[in-house]
């Protein structure tokens, strides 16, 4: 068993697209028209062929209320790896991103958590050797 597909729920799939390969530095990998939206994934260039993370709309109630709930609480939806939390913090945030917990060192890995201008807060890692 693998993990081959994940998603964010997102208000806008353009501004998310946007934001998830320009500034994150995803690569789109699906982009299929379904009515007035879209199945729009990316995934990390470091891997084009593993993980997908479908950026989906968020029509559906339970998503406000559901991400509402974890944004006020400052529960990432979703977490990235990164080799340097220090390093990746300093690039987005001199890319206009918002950071809601810079990094923090946790004991056997840093962290960091930002807002992705999409509606949920994201966490970056990275475990120490």
């Amino acid at each position: 068993m693998r993990i081959e597909l994940t998603g964010v729920f997102v208000h806008d799939q353009t501004e998310a697209l946007a934001f998830y390969t320009d500034v994150l530095g995803f690569q789109k990998r699906h982009d299929i028209p379904l009515g007035q939206d879209r199945w729009l994934t990316v995934v990390s260039p470091d891997d084009s062929d593993g993980s997908e993370l479908l950026l989906e709309p968020s029509h559906h109630p339970a998503v406000k209320p559901y991400r509402d709930a974890l944004m006020a609480d400052g529960i990432p939806l979703a977490q990235f790896a990164v080799d340097d939390v220090e390093a990746v913090h300093e690039r987005l945030t001199e890319a206009g991103v918002t950071f809601t917990t810079p990094p923090t060192d946790v004991g056997d890995a840093w962290i960091a958590v930002f807002d992705d201008s999409c509606g949920n807060l994201i966490q970056i890692i990275s475990v120490k050797p």
